[in-house]
């Protein structure tokens, strides 16, 4: 790619143990980071190889997002011969990152206290569904399951109707950038050591303000229509003459110039209104009023009219025109990899540096390289493997 160079990570090598989302996005935020990523998968390789029916050539469309720019490894940790060649590569490695129960990540010797012996420096970092200890440490886990069991679900849809789910798989991502996060950090203390971070913990610490308003005598949040904020007013999805709009007004600066662009200048000054607790107290009021106003026009019209204010507003849009939208091209988070096959467009590094660019490459065949990093590690067994 035009422009790259070495990232902030060059230099560093972390080994990937994991599949499907969690693990392998982490391991990829690393990579885009110049880190040497080196993904140890099993002879059948990671399950997200499978997942879905889109290729590119022979390139699995979702493995593909979440594993560019690593090298792929086959190594049987079950035996002692792969236990072998795991430390020979543990010796090489600044860090470690798994994505498997702790009684798996045990077993397979993929904790510190097993790789020390190898390299005394390595982090290790688990990332588990509960954590590497405790009562729950080996429940299954699942991205709908942990937003179901941490008041997620149970907080997000309409008053009256079913809890919701999230559209997207928010806490794997999520717990992979925490992953990452925390592994960087170990990895700058430069003492070795053990990692845990959770998919559980780390949906709890995103719910940072409302569990601290429960916490200290809040009550439970209550759901609101049209996704609204529990607080600040208005803050939610509005339907319009012609789609929704997404509206959130905090300061109450913000709330006159929003008057002034719907032209309803008097709401301004209406003492139910013109204070950031006198529309939380009158809440039902305004939102009536306001909804009613801003079904007069579509809501790319209002989007258009507000933005430039300082208004936050955003007419409510498809992923795909999202993605072939300009704003998408002026930041190029849409990036194109070349492969034998031909281009694979996948999403960029939400991470800039200043005059440069990641280099995306493409995502590593089924075992593509265990020759090429294995020998450079122990030679002989690779020699013997082919």
């Amino acid at each position: 790619m035009t422009g790259a160079r070495p990232g902030p990570l060059a230099g560093i090598r972390v080994l990937e143990v994991g599949h499907i989302l969690a693990g392998p996005f982490g391991g990829m935020l690393l990579a885009d980071l110049g880190a040497d990523v080196i993904k140890i998968e099993p002879i059948e390789g990671d399950l997200s190889r499978q997942v879905g029916s889109q290729f590119v050539g022979g390139h699995n469309v979702y493995f593909a997002s979440i594993n560019r720019s690593k090298r792929s490894v086959h190594i049987d940790l079950a035996t002692a011969e792969g236990q072998a060649e795991l430390g020979a590569l543990a010796v090489t490695a600044h860090a470690l990152l798994v994505n498997l129960r702790p009684s798996t990540i045990r077993k397979l010797g993929l904790d510190y206290e097993s790789l020390r012996r190898f390299n005394p420096k390595i982090v290790c970092v688990a990332l588990t569904g509960y954590g590497l200890d405790g009562p729950a440490a080996e429940w299954p886990a699942f991205d709908y399951v942990i937003q179901a069991i941490t008041g997620v679900a149970a907080s997000t849809g309409e008053p009256d109707g079913p809890p919701t789910l999230a559209g997207y798989s928010a806490i794997d991502n999520s717990a992979g950038i925490m992953a990452a996060l925390g592994l960087v950090a170990k990895v700058l203390e430069g003492k070795g050591g053990q990692v845990d971070v959770s998919l559980f913990d780390t949906m709890l610490s995103q719910l940072n303000y409302k569990a601290a308003a429960y916490l200290n005598g809040g009550g439970a949040p209550a759901r609101q229509r049209l996704g609204a904020h529990n607080f600040y007013v208005p803050a939610q999805l509005f339907e319009t003459a012609s789609g929704y709009l997404a509206l959130f007004v905090t300061r109450d600066d913000s709330w006159r110039r929003l008057c002034e662009a719907i032209d309803r200048k008097e709401w301004a000054d209406d003492p139910r209104f013109a204070t950031m607790h006198a529309r939380f107290a009158h809440r039902a009021e305004l939102l009536e009023a306001l909804a009613a106003r801003l079904e007069e026009a579509p809501a790319a019209e209002w989007e258009e009219r507000l933005r430039p204010l300082g208004i936050p507003a955003g007419a409510v849009r498809e992923l795909g025109d999202a993605l072939d939208g300009e704003l998408v091209r002026s930041r190029d988070m849409v990036v194109t990899i070349e492969t034998a096959e031909g281009p694979l467009r996948v999403m960029g590094s939400p991470i800039r540096f200043d005059g440069a660019r990641p280099e995306y490459r493409a995502p590593p065949r089924l075992h593509e390289h265990t020759k090429d990093v294995l020998g450079q590690c122990i030679p002989e067994q690779v020699t013997r493997r082919s």
